[in-house]
């Protein structure tokens, strides 16, 4: 039988308190992280579509379908696309959390789809009720988490801040302008990429592309001077602590392979 020196037995002995003291301490470790998987892979149970033009609930011309284990956004069936952008809501809302999703751009764009938005799309975060918006309003009042795909010409970044009835502070100076860029690299072609939003209420947010942080604000808020924005404002409060998640539909293929979400302590 084999015989355990003193120095071995000691040092085994403080590694069994080091780790009732993690376990104690709720340390996290990677396996510990409970991702909660909100597209099943097989249906759209969960999620709402909402199309500029149309009442909730109506998934014109099969904007959004499942095949494949995937979301496919499409526009086979639009004799021309019309400004009839598309969000595609989750049932629930969330404050403190990581979102994180997998997408793809495909084909070609839909004919009569503005130039701006080729090879784009996003996720939005900090939504609006979908049932508070106008049949025809274009766009949520949110943070939209902008994809972008490489147009073969242009550097295109993506995990962008876009900002539809809102604004937010970046530098601790309140940033006003619609559309600031990351500094994530341009993926071109159909390649699956990877963002993900680490949201904590109304303070700060976090945008990584395939990993890595490439841009980050905070505080925010509802713009004032924003006619869909302004029913949000109570009592001069502008702040956004919480709200829906929803995929973008802006008249160009895309596919969404995996949408996943961590809560996180307030």
């Amino acid at each position: 039988m084999s015989t355990w020196s003193k120095s071995q037995r000691v040092r085994l002995i403080g590694l069994l308190w080091l780790g009732i003291a993690l376990v104690g301490s709720g340390a996290d470790t990677p396996g510990d992280e409970k991702w909660i998987q909100l597209f099943n892979g097989k249906d759209l149970t969960g999620w709402t579509p909402k199309i500029t033009g149309y009442p909730l609930g109506e998934n014109f011309a099969d904007t959004f379908t499942v095949a494949d284990g995937v979301i496919k956004v499409r526009y086979d069936k639009y004799p021309t696309f019309e400004k009839q952008f598309g969000h595609l809501f989750y049932k629930d809302k969330f404050s403190n959390y990581r979102v994180r999703v997998e997408y793809r751009f495909v084909g070609d764009q839909a004919k009569g789809g503005p130039s701006w938005a080729t090879r784009n799309s996003g996720i939005m975060i900090h939504c609006q009720p979908p049932e508070t918006m106008r049949k025809d309003q274009e766009f949520p009042v949110s943070i939209e988490v902008q994809f972008l795909g490489g147009d073969g010409k242009n550097a295109r970044s993506t995990g962008n801040l876009c900002s539809p009835g809102t604004h937010v502070v970046m530098d601790k100076k309140l940033l006003t302008r619609h559309c600031t860029n990351s500094s994530s690299e341009t993926f071109a072609g159909d390649q699956w990429v990877t963002v993900e939003a680490e949201v904590h209420g109304d303070k700060t947010i976090i945008h990584k592309v395939n990993g890595k942080p490439v841009i980050e604000y905070e505080q925010a808020q509802y713009d004032p001077g924003d006619k869909d924005a302004q029913p949000f404002i109570k009592d001069g409060a502008v702040l956004i602590k919480e709200g829906y998640i929803a995929l973008q539909a802006e008249s160009h293929p895309i596919e969404f392979r995996k949408v996943e979400i961590l809560q996180l302590k307030d």
